[in-house]
């Protein structure tokens, strides 16, 4: 019998690790049981069994990546820009479809959430697109383990983690949810949204009036994601980003990126492809193709979106994609004047 329960120790859990051993998670037990009144059982148990994330941990552990050996019939990919590569990825016309369909179902919630917060419907239905393919991917590795991992085993970003954990701690104890049972990222971003528990407990809300934040429910994460990008200051009927012409094929004379802000008569032989109403500062962002650079004015709006994710490339997909399913979504249902996305 004991050689049977050892076996079955082994099979259920090969990964499975007593973390209560570590001081650094005996002290932040003690935390949130003084500070936070939970059950120290309760915390000595989940803890005493955390199944070891390796691949999350390897995102920033590099030693700890496996080495893959090419296949003998490999072939090397085509060359192209990384803006190339990224625009295939995320700018697919089947995510463009799905995101029609998605802004069809959710019209008068996307619409609720843009009368309350300015944030246009094609923008949010955008975010999710790419965050979780309008719900279908949410995620696979278990949000506890996996931040348990990257808060106390060694890397360099061990005091984000450990506050993100807690976070969620916090989080499952106010929405009575058991705290092993979510799967999220392997960042431990959660739902719908990939919103970390941070954003959830400050940023996430209630939308549908029903008690509880649950960024798994379509309604809750459609009004968060418009919460998060109005609280970060979106300007509600302002432009995101319009390209620009320039004088040769690859732009290198001033720095680009969200972190750079230029007054446009500053930036001489640059001009916009098409009327652009917008008379702050703006972002040069240069998106690179094989052959070329592509050069944007990215307005606030775009910098904004630069806050949930911050990557130039990243927002950029957000405004295109945002884009196309306006355009789709207007010329599918033209034929019905409500179903029209103008809201001048």
């Amino acid at each position: 019998m004991k050689i049977f329960l050892l076996l079955l120790f082994i099979v259920l859990g090969v990964n499975a690790k007593n973390y209560t051993h570590k001081y650094t998670v005996r002290l932040f037990i003690n935390d949130l049981v003084q500070k936070h009144n939970f059950n120290r059982s309760e915390l000595q148990n989940i803890f005493s069994n955390v199944k070891y994330q390796k691949r999350a941990l390897a995102v920033y552990v590099p030693s700890l990546r496996p080495i893959i050996k090419r296949p003998k019939n490999y072939k090397k990919p085509k060359k192209s820009g990384s803006w190339d590569r990224y625009e295939g990825w995320l700018l697919k016309e089947s995510r463009v479809r799905r995101g029609v369909e998605y802004m069809k179902k959710y019209k008068s919630t996307l619409r609720k959430a843009y009368r309350k917060y300015g944030v246009p419907p094609e923008y949010i239905t955008a975010i999710i697109g790419i965050e979780s393919y309008y719900g279908v991917n949410t995620g696979k590795f278990p949000v506890f383990d996996t931040l348990c991992t990257l808060a106390f085993e060694p890397n360099r970003r061990n005091r984000f983690f450990r506050s993100e954990l807690k976070a969620f701690l916090i989080m499952s104890k106010k929405e009575r949810v058991n705290p092993k049972s979510i799967k999220g990222s392997i960042a431990g971003a959660i739902g719908l949204s990939q919103f970390m528990p941070s954003n959830y407990e400050q940023l996430g809300v209630d939308f549908n009036n029903d008690g509880k934040k649950q960024m798994n429910n379509h309604v809750d994460a459609i009004g968060s994601i418009a919460h998060y990008l109005k609280r970060n200051r979106w300007q509600k009927g302002k432009p995101v980003a319009v390209r620009v012409k320039y004088k040769g094929k690859r732009y290198n004379a001033l720095p680009t990126g969200y972190k750079h802000k230029y007054h446009r008569s500053a930036l001489k032989n640059i001009a916009p492809v098409k009327h652009f109403d917008y008379k702050g500062k703006v972002h040069l962002i240069k998106l690179k193709r094989l052959e070329y650079d592509e050069l944007w004015y990215g307005a606030k709006n775009f910098f904004v979106i630069t806050r949930y994710n911050h990557s130039n490339y990243y927002a950029m997909a957000v405004h295109q994609l945002a884009k196309k399913i306006k355009k789709s979504y207007n010329r599918r249902y033209a034929f019905d004047l409500n179903e029209s996305l103008e809201y001048n």
